[in-house]
């Protein structure tokens, strides 16, 4: 089967693809899956371009989607033909979060889905929504889990509220959807007045251009009447979040996803104590919280944005796009 591994110390000319034996069969509670598709994350990014470093040979890509070729003693609740996708923490099936880095997180911490078969344990997997091809359900596993946590399961979403997305990347653009799935008004930002347009085509109700308005959580307040947003999808880290305490409403929710601008900086602490917000840090969700997105997503027929597949084989191509930035929505590899 074909397979990229990663030589250390990482970098985009590291990528390696080539031919390995096929795995074994699956053993007592595991399933073997013939994988499809897999997306890009910047998770995924920073392991392969060297900036969060992983073992020799690892193998990339933490979403990974295909179809159950076969099962191991035990398994009951996939069979052969399933059509599945990975989970982002393999062990956290369910509760409140347990788990604080990528130790088990595959294309980091253990092995990922840029290759043709894999051999997990069937937990390791959920089923893919009805009526979804591979590439659509492998953008789920971390950007549109990651969406889905900070708005429904953390931030209790409702018909009504507002909700503010920065950028067009992945996880803004499954908020902007998720939000207006659900009757929520949304507010998106980008430095592409291109961008703001297709963002508008999908449902935001109003668009900035960061870069014209440098003081864009001023501009919130205007388009809310002074009150702010409910809900804030904050990627952008500390060069964003003090712009984000403006915007945010008295007492509103926001979840720190990213950090584009970096990981460390000076947050308006008195400012945001006076707005009574709540800033949670998160990272995607459990195996349950993606069963319950993915229940909704089927009863909506919502569908996720593909803006570009590549073959496994140009993988690296694959990175050089994300890293170029012209993107809106999700990069696939299908295979």
């Amino acid at each position: 089967m074909q397979v990229v591994t990663l030589q250390a110390p990482g970098g985009l000319d590291k990528l390696n693809v080539q031919d390995v034996p096929a795995p074994d069969a699956p053993g007592p509670g595991e399933i073997r899956v013939r994988v499809h598709a897999s997306s890009l994350n910047f998770h995924d990014y920073g392991v392969v371009a060297g900036k969060m470093p992983t073992a020799d040979g690892r193998i990339p890509m933490s979403d990974g989607a295909g179809i159950v070729e076969d099962v191991g003693d035990g398994v009951t609740e996939f069979s052969v033909g399933d059509r599945v996708v990975s989970t982002f923490f393999p062990y956290w099936l369910e509760g409140p979060a347990r788990i604080a880095d990528f130790t088990t997180t595959p294309g980091d911490g253990v092995d990922g889905y840029a290759c043709e078969q894999v051999v997990r344990p069937a937990q390791w997997f959920t089923h893919q929504p009805k009526g979804y091809s591979h590439a659509e359900s492998a953008t789920l596993t971390t950007a549109g889990l990651t969406a889905w946590r900070a708005l429904v399961v953390d931030g209790g979403l409702k018909a009504g509220d507002t909700v503010l997305v920065l950028g067009s990347g992945g996880v803004s653009v499954f908020a902007l959807q998720f939000a207006r799935m659900m009757g929520a008004e949304v507010i998106a930002t980008s430095s592409s007045n291109e961008k703001l347009a297709r963002l508008k085509e999908l449902g935001a109700a109003h668009t900035i251009n960061y870069k014209e308005e440098p003081e864009w959580g001023k501009r919130v307040q205007a388009l809310t009447h002074g009150a702010g947003v409910d809900h804030i999808i904050e990627v952008g880290g500390p060069g964003t979040l003090p712009q984000s305490i403006d915007a945010i409403k008295i007492g509103g929710h926001i979840s720190l996803i990213g950090v584009l601008t970096g990981r460390q900086g000076d947050v308006p602490t008195a400012k945001l104590m006076a707005k009574q917000a709540r800033l949670q840090g998160l990272i995607v969700g459990s195996r349950r919280h993606q069963m319950e997105m993915i229940k909704a997503l089927e009863a909506n027929d919502m569908r996720p944005i593909i803006d570009r597949e590549f073959a496994l084989s140009e993988i690296a191509d694959a990175f050089r796009y994300q890293e170029a930035g012209q993107h809106l929505g999700k990069i696939c590899l299908t295979f």
